[in-house]
């Protein structure tokens, strides 16, 4: 019964999706010049700066990718 109902439905077209157009809430709020004017820093992202621990985290995981690497390569 379940599955006759969602055939039903299905072609029914009830469940049409998503809209064709997406809006963005910064696109509607600010003229294009100044969306192409910003600037984006990789090390001050939402007001969050990289710190010295962020760093060696990063590094880390490179670190241990490496030698998982290493590993498998080495059998």
């Amino acid at each position: 019964a379940d599955y006759n109902q969602l055939g039903f439905n299905l072609r029914s077209n009830i469940f049409q999706g998503g809209p064709l157009q997406s809006r963005s809430l910064m696109k509607d709020s600010y003229t294009p010049d100044i969306i192409q004017k910003a600037i984006r820093d990789r090390k001050n992202w939402h007001g969050r700066r990289t710190d010295e621990l962020g760093k060696w985290h990063q590094k880390n995981a490179l670190n241990l990718n490496l030698q998982k690497a290493l590993e498998d390569k080495d059998g």
